[in-house]
């Protein structure tokens, strides 16, 4: 499956979430990890801004209304193979498909993504099956 691309023309990939929302009405609907592939706006100053800081802060806030987490992050400090451009990967755990589409209507959700679209120049996100079950 093509991964769901966020940029400035938000840019979004119907027949991916055509296909999360089958497996959410489905009776197959099961945790899944999100990988996002961030890369920041230069007057963010990741990943010391206050901007990217605040942004984060309300993520980790946000999920957990969804009973979703983020698991792990990391700063991206090289690339040995290809030429994608790319700050920070970001993997976020959802307890189930029909979480992640409920997240733009959770509380807080408003505030998070006013501030991805000031931190954010370009994502990539891939769904991924959760390896921990």
């Amino acid at each position: 499956m093509a991964p769901l691309s966020v940029n400035a023309s938000t840019e979004r990939n119907k027949q991916e979430l055509d296909l999360i929302r089958e497996i959410a009405a489905g009776n197959d609907d099961r945790p899944v990890v999100m990988i996002n592939l961030n890369r920041y706006k230069p007057e963010v100053n990741f990943p010391e801004g206050q901007v990217y800081r605040d942004y984060m802060r309300v993520l980790e806030a946000l999920l957990p209304t969804i009973g979703a987490r983020i698991l792990w992050r990391s700063q991206v400090y090289g690339q040995p193979v290809g030429a994608q451009d790319v700050d920070e990967v970001l993997a976020a755990w959802y307890p189930t498909h029909q979480s992640f589409l409920d997240l733009p209507a959770a509380p807080g959700a408003d505030e998070n993504f006013r501030l991805r679209r000031e931190c954010i120049a370009e994502a990539t996100i891939h769904r991924c099956d959760d390896i921990s079950t």
